[in-house]
């Protein structure tokens, strides 16, 4: 049985097809994919092909090595991110991206929202996190 394979296009016209399963790691691809926003390939206007090849090698390591394996796999993954970033911090298209996806994720939310988000416990107590509201009330207003 063939895999389905998706075709993601750079912002500088090269075509890159991956397995579905590689390409639906990436949230903004399985939603176009789910509600049809692309016919023959879908465009990643702010991606070149430089980058797109980076984010294709990061997401076929989690489609291959899944962490819910063995604690030893999730080892073995958590080494090969911290490689992978190691290796590639000179990325700085990459690294707009993520910072980009981050904000997006966090704007227009409430502490406690985003601490659910990110799975954070609140470790302030009810007067410590009253006091830093006052002190920054600036940045709500």
């Amino acid at each position: 049985m063939d895999k389905k394979k998706i075709t993601l296009l750079s912002y500088d016209g090269e075509a890159f097809e991956v397995d579905a399963a590689v390409a639906m790691v990436s949230k903004t691809i399985e939603h176009m994919v789910e509600f049809d926003c692309a016919e023959d390939a879908i465009p990643l206007p702010n991606v070149t092909s430089r980058i797109l090849v980076k984010v294709i090698e990061y997401c076929q390591k989690h489609v291959l090595d899944d962490p819910a394996k063995s604690s030893d796999d999730k080892e073995e993954l958590k080494s090969w991110d911290d490689k992978f970033a190691a290796n590639y911090m000179d990325i700085k298209g990459l690294l707009d991206l993520l910072c980009q996806s981050v904000a997006d994720m966090i704007t227009r939310k409430t502490p406690e929202e985003i601490r659910k988000t990110f799975n954070i416990k609140n470790d302030f107590t009810p007067e410590e996190e009253e006091k830093i509201r006052k002190e920054n009330q600036w940045a709500s207003e």
